[in-house]
């Protein structure tokens, strides 16, 4: 079964080398990852896309749960949860072709970012069963490239994934919150 991660670590050197290493050093895959700075600059979420039987799944969060850089963990595949991609696709876009190009971007709530004479490029955001959607209905001729950011995700509502619970601030009677 497929889980998303998400791991708040020190923002240290060598932090994302020792989560990548303890993977590696015991056979488990990565399918996704993605880590950036924090509101805290202390701080850097990394977001982990892996899979394997809730045996497996448990016993890697149990490894990451002791590496001394981890402050806290949260599976949010056991929560709701909102989860995004991001693609940057160049597709070879000449002729008629643009047109049906630009209107299947537009479709799918994507942006053209860059065009040139012969190619446009389109940034698209969503879940990764639609951003698979328009990768497929692009003939596979015309695509010259894709990128793909990995999976980042946050859990619904109030739930968080931070040190110190901080949604008693939202009963708050201050209007700024």
């Amino acid at each position: 079964m497929r889980h998303i991660i998400s791991i708040l670590l020190e923002n240290e050197a060598g932090a994302l080398s020792r989560v990548a290493g303890l993977f590696s050093a015991r056979g488990y895959n990565i399918a996704s990852l993605t880590v950036a700075p924090t509101e805290d600059p202390s701080l850097s979420r990394m977001t982990l896309v892996t899979s394997g039987s809730e045996d497996v799944v448990d016993q890697i969060r149990k490894q990451l749960n002791k590496l001394v850089d981890v402050v806290k963990l949260v599976d949010l595949t056991e929560n709701k949860r909102i989860e995004r991609e991001m693609l940057l696709i160049k597709v070879c876009a000449e002729g008629g072709e643009r047109d049906e190009i630009k209107r299947l971007s537009d479709i799918f709530r994507g942006r053209i970012i860059d065009v040139t004479e012969r190619a446009y490029t389109i940034e698209l955001t969503g879940d990764g069963s639609k951003l698979d959607a328009f990768i497929s209905v692009i003939h596979p001729r015309r695509i010259l490239e894709v990128v793909r950011s990995g999976v980042i995700g946050i859990a619904r509502g109030n739930a968080s994934c931070v040190p110190d619970d901080r949604s008693s601030c939202l009963n708050s009677n201050d209007p700024s919150v």
